[in-house]
């Protein structure tokens, strides 16, 4: 039986779209591989973790009726990889063998059986389903997605708070020195819903959802989240845990404030970040009425200072702060202006978009 005839992109494009999250070691064998299932006319392959498993469905040609195995994901996309992309390649399987034919080449493959492959159990009930552009999921991800925790013992940070409640959907990551919040509008009002997506899932996510066209069907269970975009379903476990209260961090009363160009500002902090060491990333900023100063040191007895003319008014200022902390946040704006605000130097700063209310970050200070 013919599984799937088709050209090599097609293929490659369908198996890279769910092999992501593939471990190349894992304590079960089968779990290395795709499971590639042909049913009605139509090939779909499932990839799974144990505690994300994505699925997509694609029409790649073949014979019509039923056949079901799995096979080694990597090696097949390394394999197809080797392969021009408008040549047609074919996936066979007779007398229990599998073979990947293209061109003159021919790979004899090792399968297992469909039937072991451990798919994701699926909570029984999902909440009410809410629909939000790709582009727009991706973009609010993008924009918190720096700011999570990585192998923190605080699990619960390791990954996005999801927030549905009204017409809006909110988005915080935290790793306990930085906060970063992000929000959009939905088209339909939803109950107050709560979740921590994985890091792992966050990162999958933001790797498949398109830039362009098309919505992302979104529901949430008591201990899964699910998916829908195109022809992919994406199942995920959620972190357990109690996320901390956001709103109690961001700060509303800081009275100095000033707005400058995004890319100078950023430009200024990775020349003086040069002077940082591996272990010490710290800067200072001194805010002065229409200057602020950008100045690092190190061991070396090395030092480095930028100078940028502001449009401020309020008090002097000096503080310092992990330099990746901020050149972090304004890689991730889009926008050409950004706006600070300070108490003193030694209250967080919050970072916003002039005339937006729906990006906030809020940044700890650091001792130098």
């Amino acid at each position: 039986m013919i599984v799937f005839k088709s050209t090599q992109d097609q293929v490659l494009a369908a198996l890279q779209s769910v092999s992501g999250i593939v471990e190349r070691r894992h304590t079960l064998p089968i779990l290395a591989n795709v499971l590639i299932r042909k049913s009605h006319g139509r090939v779909e392959l499932t990839s799974s973790d144990l505690e994300i498993q994505i699925r997509t469905q694609a029409e790649l040609g073949g014979d019509e009726g039923e056949f079901a195995t799995t096979l080694g994901a990597r090696k097949l996309i390394d394999i197809l990889r080797t392969m021009p992309a408008d040549q047609s390649v074919s996936l066979e399987a007779s007398n229990g063998k599998v073979l990947l034919k293209g061109g003159k080449s021919r790979f004899t493959l090792q399968s297992l059986p469909a039937a072991d492959f451990p798919l994701v159990q699926e909570a029984p009930s999902f909440g009410p389903q809410f629909s939000i552009p790709q582009q727009t999921l991706k973009k609010l991800m993008g924009q918190v997605a720096f700011a999570m925790a990585v192998h923190d013992i605080r699990y619960y940070l390791n990954g996005i708070l999801f927030v549905a409640e009204g017409t809006r959907l909110t988005l915080v990551a935290t790793d306990g020195h930085r906060m970063a919040l992000a929000a959009a509008t939905l088209e339909t009002e939803v109950p107050k819903q709560e979740v921590i997506l994985p890091r792992k899932t966050v990162l999958e996510l933001q790797r498949l959802l398109s830039d362009g066209e098309g919505d992302i069907n979104i529901q949430f269970a008591s201990n899964q989240a699910k998916f829908s975009f195109g022809q992919m379903e994406f199942v995920t476990k959620l972190v357990e845990g109690k996320f901390p209260d956001y709103n109690r961090v961001i700060p509303n009363n800081h009275s100095n404030q000033l707005t400058l160009g995004r890319t100078a500002l950023l430009a200024a902090l990775q020349r003086t970040a040069i002077m940082t060491t591996d272990k010490f990333k710290g800067v200072r900023l001194n805010l002065e009425p229409g200057s602020l100063r950008v100045a690092a040191s190190n061991p070396e007895q090395e030092e480095a200072t930028d100078e940028l003319d502001i449009d401020y008014s309020g008090d002097a200022i000096e503080i310092g702060f992990n330099v990746v902390y901020l050149m972090d946040v304004l890689t991730n704006m889009g926008q050409d202006m950004v706006s600070i605000s300070l108490a003193d130097g030694n209250s967080s700063a919050l970072i916003t978009i002039p005339e937006q209310t729906d990006f906030k970050y809020v940044v700890m200070p650091m001792r130098i």
